[in-house]
């Protein structure tokens, strides 16, 4: 459960903080303040007991968490084809939120105990839901329709619906405030233990990478991404792996993790380094799949003025950026060394001086972001 207490006024975090290993005995609870930070650990039960330990971590750093709070955001994986917008959450909102845990199982059932708690812990408070896929739900209609069966697409809701969401409008809405300009065409590369891309064309996004699922499009750190779906019959006829066996495979044992042993960056460049083959081949299967993405997406939107780098693979991995760029020259990409070297929490361009496109690093903010969609709602 991660938290960000928002200044609406200034857009500054008063404070934040994380509880980790909710449900274990080796429970973790950390908020910070400014430079202050407390921490506590010891079995958390449930994410009820989560909340009670960051409101008492608060008044430890001199904030009374009930004073001058107006709503309580969250961020909701799936909201399907029906909820796409901000709302504030009712009981019915909170039934259909539960009932979309068959789109997202591992998701939506958290998502609605963490609205629960949060109503029990904020009593009076509203609590508004911002929905991940809401950004991607006017996909144009060649994007979002798959080639099925059309009868059975409709009755079970199949789709393209797209993830990552709240960061991508974030992201794109950053690179038009920096450029001054609301008619960009834009790539937007979420790079993270999970990952995603998007096409946005004057703020709308017009193609994604993920799916119905979260597990479609680019390689992730254990998610397979883009892979032919003859694999999993295969699989299960030669290799009598079950539904659930597959699923473990391409969710938890694929990407970066399934070709390397390890899906973070760090260890896998120390691997590089050693002379590992393994983990030199996942590393170039990723940036790979990226350049495929990269090309794909400037033809879809006939041209491109901007590519961002965001998340914690895309804002922090000199390497990777420099490797999914290099021989793009063509599309008008490419980096500065010395630019791409920088390490910075503020939004910085890291293409030459010149370039017919800009290359951006920013930082996301999805508890920005979210806190903006929260107040525009309860005003």
């Amino acid at each position: 459960m991660k938290f960000q207490l928002v200044d609406l006024e200034t857009e500054e975090p008063l404070a934040s903080g994380i509880a980790e290993r909710v449900g274990e005995p080796a429970g973790h609870v950390q908020v910070r303040r400014g430079s202050d930070q407390v921490q506590w650990d010891g079995e958390i039960r449930d994410h009820a007991k989560a909340l009670e330990l960051i409101r008492e971590l608060l008044t430890r750093v001199g904030v009374d968490p009930d004073d001058g709070l107006i709503a309580v955001g969250h961020r909701v994986v799936h909201g399907g084809s029906l909820l796409s917008e901000p709302l504030v959450v009712d009981a019915p909102a909170l039934e259909q939120i539960t009932e979309l845990a068959v789109l997202a199982p591992l998701h939506n059932p958290a998502n609605a105990s963490g609205i629960e708690q949060a109503t029990t812990a904020f009593p009076g408070v509203p609590q508004v839901a911002v929905f991940d896929t809401g950004f991607f739900i006017d996909l144009p209609p060649a994007a979002a329709t798959y080639a099925i069966d059309r009868e059975v697409a409709s009755t079970h809701h199949v789709r393209r619906y797209g993830f990552h969401g709240t960061s991508h409008q974030y992201v794109s809405s950053e690179v038009s405030r920096l450029l001054g300009r609301g008619d960009l065409k834009q790539i937007v590369l979420h790079l993270g233990n999970g990952a995603s891309a998007s096409a946005v064309d004057s703020g709308r996004a017009v193609e994604t990478s993920m799916g119905l699922t979260p597990l479609e499009g680019l390689v992730m750190g254990t998610r397979s991404g883009d892979i032919d779906p003859g694999v999993l019959t295969y699989l299960n006829r030669v290799a009598h792996l079950s539904i659930d066996d597959l699923d473990t495979l391409l969710n938890r044992r694929s990407g970066v993790f399934g070709l390397s042993g390890v899906n973070d960056f760090r260890d896998l460049h120390a691997l590089v380094a050693d002379g590992d083959r393994w983990a030199a081949l996942a590393l170039d299967v990723y940036c790979h799949r990226l350049r495929k993405y990269i090309g794909a997406y400037t033809a879809v939107l006939g041209g491109l003025d901007a590519l961002t780098f965001t998340a914690g693979v895309g804002e922090n991995d000199t390497l990777v950026r420099a490797m999914v760029l290099e021989g793009l020259e063509v599309l008008g990409l490419s980096v500065d060394p010395a630019r791409n070297a920088v390490r910075s929490h503020e939004p910085r361009v890291i293409s030459p001086d010149g370039a017919r496109v800009t290359v951006f690093v920013v930082p996301t903010n999805e508890e920005l972001a979210i806190a903006r969609a929260t107040a525009a709602l309860v005003g």
